[in-house]
């Protein structure tokens, strides 16, 4: 692939930063699709495990004697797969390595509750009547709150709420473009900061534990240490807040003054037209709305009085010395609850409105969003054969160890190793621009690293997902990237990549420091879990 052409003769030299961007376009345009990437990582791994075995690579294991996974002589030695013994494992473990594979089933039921909820319009009424009810003078910060609210259902944040805000913004008077910019930064900069527990929590929890038991056994599904999907939901509450503050204020003190007027001589013709299906709620949809909240409220007093009697269904009947491991069975059912919270007000709402009228509508919903999955399944498939690999060569266990011994060497055991990790997650956010696809790559090797100088998987995660979300907004690299600059060049024939990057660009460096100082006050200031019953520290 050739690099960036100069600009034509006769027209101006783009600037640096322009140049710039076009270069980290032609980079992340270098790499392949991110099933092609996995493949031929799982080959590298390979090579990389016969020339470890070849050379006998090993470290001394850090583990004391009596825990468990510890080897036998203290010795931790790379095991190649390049050999007779190695292929029959491949052969043999293929299947269950995807089939047992973390993050797959609970993906895969949360999001079979989130399809019958799409299906039935509720998802979409929902926001529709969050944005359009709001107060002329809170307009904006009700946009970047609904819109970190949507990334549960990421998709409906992207397709609904932002085309929604630049009509919105438009029919008030602003800029439809300071809209879209300030949707766009809820949906996708917030998207690791949220009030409910979504879809992508069960993926990389799922990731996370796979990493972890690399160095310690005892992190398994279904195990007492097991990574769950609330691990980062204290954390991720507060970051809502925070995300809102941050996107309302460089919404409207940055990006609207920067843009200024709206120009409707630069929009594509038509476009009014296009634009009449994002009004009001119609007096059904309220209805179907307001039935489906109650449905919701019933619901939650429900599980509430499941889970706060001392002999409730989803506590724990043996004694424990925490609340928060009395509560472990309904924490755990966090998925199952998700599935439930979505089909249950979604099939009031639906047959309110008249867009459910049987059980035939409830399984087309689902089994559209299994349809909308094919791409993820092979993703995965290709993940859990990475992850299998690299445990099994003991690589990543290795490269935790001497990761470790580094830092200590370089007197980076203290809190400050996570600046530059959360920067290194921002830098490869670029080039790759799906979560799951990042950390199931990263995960392996610094879960471990971190785990060894003594962090939990918890807060590593929740480090790594403020590198991932505020740098979402200005890669190409994303996978919602190109829709959004086509919704933008609606209101304006002539944007492009640059003009939408630079225009969110206040947006990433304003969350990626106040994310930061948040996560660095929360974790270590005051020294709070960043989710229920989470340690801040890992004790090998």
């Amino acid at each position: 692939m050739s690099a960036p052409k100069p600009p034509p003769a006769g027209r101006p030299s783009r600037g640096v930063f322009a140049r710039f961007l076009d270069l980290v376009e032609w980079l992340g345009n270098l790499l392949p699709h991110p099933v092609t990437l996995f493949a031929l990582i799982c080959a590298g791994i390979l090579l990389l495990s016969g020339i470890a075995g070849y050379f006998e690579w090993q470290v001394l294991d850090p583990r004391p004697e009596g825990v468990k996974g510890r080897s036998p002589d203290g010795v931790i030695r790379a095991v190649s797969l390049l050999n007779p013994e190695g292929l029959r494992r491949i052969g043999m473990g293929l299947v269950t390595n995807f089939t047992s594979f973390a993050p797959l089933g609970t993906v895969l039921v949360a999001l079979l509750g989130v399809g019958v909820a799409e299906r039935a319009g509720l998802l979409g009424a929902g926001i529709r009547w969050m944005v359009l009810g709001a107060p002329r003078n809170l307009l904006t910060a009700v946009v970047v709150f609904a819109a970190v609210i949507s990334n549960t259902a990421s998709e409906m944040g992207y397709v609904v709420l932002i085309p929604l805000a630049a009509v919105v913004f438009h029919s008030v008077g602003r800029n439809p473009l300071v809209g879209l910019a300030a949707a766009f930064a809820g949906v996708s900069g917030g998207y690791s900061a949220n009030l409910l527990i979504g879809t992508v929590d069960p993926l990389l929890a799922g990731i996370t534990t796979e990493a972890a038991r690399m160095i310690d056994p005892s992190y398994a599904p279904g195990e007492v240490n097991e990574v769950l999907p609330t691990a980062n939901w204290y954390f991720m509450i507060a970051s809502t807040f925070l995300i809102t503050v941050i996107g309302t204020l460089v919404t409207t003190k940055i990006v609207e003054p920067k843009l200024g007027a709206y120009d409707p001589s630069r929009a594509e013709e038509g476009l009014e037209d296009s634009t009449k299906e994002m009004g009001a709620l119609s007096s059904l949809e309220k209805r179907g709305l307001a039935l489906a909240m109650l449905t919701v409220a019933g619901m939650t007093a429900v599980l509430l009085a499941l889970t706060l009697p001392e002999n409730g269904w989803l506590r724990d009947p043996a004694e424990n010395e925490t609340l928060v491991q009395d509560l472990r069975p309904a924490l755990k059912s966090v998925v199952a609850l998700i599935f439930i919270f979505f089909v249950v007000p979604a099939v009031v709402y639906g047959r309110v409105t008249g867009s459910m009228r049987s059980d035939r509508d409830v399984i087309d919903g689902m089994a559209k969003a299994m349809g909308s999955m094919g791409l993820y399944l092979v993703l995965v498939f290709f993940a859990a054969q990475f992850v299998a690999f690299f445990n099994w060569t003991n690589l990543g266990t290795i490269t935790a160890v001497v990761g470790a011994d580094l830092l200590r060497e370089w007197n980076l055991t203290g809190p400050a190793v996570f600046i530059p990790f959360i920067l290194m997650c921002c830098c490869v956010n670029l080039m790759l621009g799906s979560a799951s696809a990042q950390w199931a790559v990263t995960a392996p090797i610094f879960v471990p690293m971190l785990m060894s100088v003594g962090y939990s998987p918890e807060v590593i995660q929740a480090a790594y997902r403020i590198g991932d979300s505020t740098t979402n907004i200005i890669t190409p690299m994303m996978s919602y990237f190109g829709l959004i600059l086509a919704f933008a060049m609606r209101y304006d024939r002539k944007l492009g990549i640059g003009t939408l990057v630079s225009m969110m660009i206040p947006y990433s460096i304003a969350y990626l420091l106040g994310w930061i100082v948040l996560f660095y006050v929360w974790v270590f200031g005051f020294g709070l879990p960043v989710g229920p019953g989470t340690p801040t520290y890992y004790a090998p």
